[in-house]
């Protein structure tokens, strides 16, 4: 299993990256975890939008899934012909599974009809047509290829799921957006790799729900994670991100990586 890091800034883009965003690929499943600003950029210079075989959102704050849209009509725009343009790179249209927080279903088609294309009304179907939206709850586990994943409610304003991905016997557990909380570590129990946000440069005093790094390293080594991987930056000021190396490396002893935009991680034995 290999994890590409699309985007790793909290809140909007900034400095040229994207906000959240993980390819997650195994020799036969290629999944995206969340898709905030920028991402959909940042997954067509990797794959085609047409190659996933599922997507799956921690929650509903624009920065986890707002380039859900236009990835929804790039896969739309492969089906169509336009006019003195390129043809139509398939005839045929598969839908991406895409595996969404209760109620999300409404608020996306609410969401794409405010950007009518009347010529083209295919175009305005994103998600009946291009995606095959699944509505999940807290604890539920399914399958997509040779990946099954589990989605474990974790704490933040909106209800967040961390998800973890297992596949060959390699484990990736990915936070979304959470504060401390025994639900993160049960996430990451003996996972290989433990993507955690650390957007807090000390810990969340607030019912916002938000990691520093500290609590991410004190969540990997409860939960014995085998690796840890930080993202979801406020900041990417040098700095800043030494400071959050420093902060999570006095809780956990392991292999210890601040994420960047475009590297690709391996996830386990290869």
């Amino acid at each position: 299993m290999h994890l590409t890091v699309l985007g790793c800034r909290s809140g909007m883009p900034a400095d040229g990256q994207a906000s959240s965003g993980y390819l997650v690929e195994t020799p036969s499943t290629r999944l995206l975890l969340d898709c905030g600003p920028g991402v959909a950029t940042a997954l067509s210079a990797t794959c085609d939008p047409t190659a996933l075989d599922g997507v799956v959102i921690s929650h509903l704050h624009a920065d986890h899934c707002y380039d859900l849209l236009p990835i929804g009509k790039s896969l739309l725009s492969a089906t169509l012909e336009f006019p003195g343009g390129p043809t139509a790179r398939c005839s045929s249209l598969r839908r991406v599974p895409l595996f969404v927080p209760a109620g999300a279903t409404d608020v996306f088609t609410r969401w794409a009809a405010l950007f009518p294309v009347t010529t083209m009304p295919l175009l305005d179907k994103a998600f009946e047509r291009a995606f095959d939206v699944r509505e999940y709850q807290p604890g539920d586990r399914f399958d997509v290829g040779d990946t099954t994943i589990g989605l474990h409610e974790l704490r933040h304003v909106l209800p967040n799921c961390g998800i973890r991905v297992e596949s060959g016997g390699s484990v990736l557990a990915y936070t979304g957006d959470t504060g401390m909380t025994d639900s993160a570590v049960k996430l990451a129990a003996d996972a290989d790799l433990l993507l955690a946000e650390a957007t807090l440069s000390a810990p969340d005093v607030t019912s916002h729900g938000h990691l520093s790094a500290s609590d991410a390293g004190e969540i990997a080594t409860r939960a014995g994670a085998r690796a840890l991987a930080l993202t979801h930056f406020a900041s990417v000021e040098p700095s800043w991100l030494s400071d959050l190396r420093g902060a999570a490396a006095s809780t956990f002893d392991g292999p210890l990586t601040l994420v960047q935009g475009g590297e690709r991680i391996p996830v386990g034995e290869q």
